[in-house]
């Protein structure tokens, strides 16, 4: 595993749809690097081991804050909620 997606640890958000986890957002500073790592859970009932989609790395914070909010407001127009 990449050891930056492994220090990966400032949980921004949980996404539920009908009470199961959807998608967890985590983001972290490193310094030089922002960087958001995803957890996305399958929705099919067959599996409960997530996948990883990231990690997204930017060069402030702001962006990531922006690729997180702008996110999230997809999930809920998805019909998802936020934990």
């Amino acid at each position: 595993m990449n050891p930056t997606v492994a220090a990966v640890s400032d949980l921004v958000s949980a996404v539920r749809k009908d009470g199961k986890p959807v998608v967890r957002l985590r983001c972290a500073d490193y310094g030089d690097e922002w960087v958001v790592n995803c957890d996305v859970y399958p929705v099919d009932g067959l599996s409960v081991q997530p996948r990883t989609a990231g990690p997204y790395s930017f060069g402030t914070g702001g962006e990531a804050k922006q690729f997180v909010e702008t996110s999230l407001l997809a999930l809920q127009i998805l019909g998802c909620d936020l934990a």
